[in-house]
């Protein structure tokens, strides 16, 4: 991909400056080289990934070929979301899936090359000990790095009210499954989700389909009906429907 081959990692310490280097390649692509980066992501052309090196240089480019890859691709496809979104909350949503893939890569070759127990565990360890790349660009970095690991535990974990929070942004945005606070067999949940309908097209609640609800009448709503899509939502503060934020700007 960058034209120059680069040593395999082959230990602990080895997998660990691997990363390092990866790391700083993509912080620099979306902080210090920001500019750069954004122009290379046209909406208008094909799929893009953001690749890092180990000499912590960075690259926009195509998926390779090779199937399967020498190693885990990056996410597929980040210059479609840039119009779509600010820049501040594209971005960080570039930063959360540069650190899944960079995770990937180093176990990745953990895997590869039969660590244990006990050097996965180090491994995790030097790893966990850094700022993610989520946390140096949005500024959050003294935060408590266990919101990041919540933001991918909260599809599956319990319903919270009538939603589930995005833990990782701490915001009040209600998301999936409309369920009411009262709910607290599996009875009345699935009476519930089969009684939900939608405030925009009225059809009944699926749960296959992403749903969003108005911190302000509290209906909800099917995510495509409003045009918004789950990584949009991890960004809202306050989410309003049109018929909300219509009432909001006659008055």
């Amino acid at each position: 991909m960058e034209g120059i081959p680069h040593p395999i990692p082959r230990t602990v310490e080895e997998v660990f400056t691997d990363f390092q280097g990866r790391r700083a390649g993509l912080i620099m692509a979306l902080t210090t080289d920001v500019e750069k980066f954004y122009q290379q992501c046209g909406p208008e052309k094909e799929n893009l990934c953001l690749y890092g090196f180990p000499n912590e240089t960075w690259e926009v480019n195509l998926p390779v070929e090779e199937v399967p890859p020498e190693l885990p691709e990056p996410a597929l496809g980040i210059n479609f979301a840039r119009d779509g979104m600010q820049e501040k909350d594209w971005l960080s949503l570039v930063a959360v899936h540069s650190d899944s893939w960079l995770l990937a890569v180093a176990f990745y070759f953990g895997a590869r090359f039969g660590f244990g127990k006990t050097e996965r565990k180090r491994l995790f360890q030097m790893i966990n000990d850094l700022p993610t790349i989520f946390e140096v660009v949005t500024g959050s970095a003294k935060q408590s790095k266990d919101q990041s690991a919540a933001h991918n535990n909260g599809s599956k974990s319990k319903a919270c009210g009538k939603s589930r929070q995005s833990e990782s942004q701490a915001k009040g945005v209600k998301m999936s499954a409309p369920l009411k606070e009262e709910d607290e067999s599996g009875e009345e949940e699935e009476d519930d989700e089969q009684g939900a309908t939608c405030g925009a097209c009225g059809d009944n609640y699926a749960s296959d389909e992403f749903w969003i609800c108005c911190d302000m009448c509290e209906r909800w709503f099917h995510g495509k009906c409003v045009k918004i899509t789950p990584a949009k939502a991890e960004h809202i503060k306050q989410y309003k429907c049109p018929s909300c934020s219509n009432k909001r700007t006659r008055v």
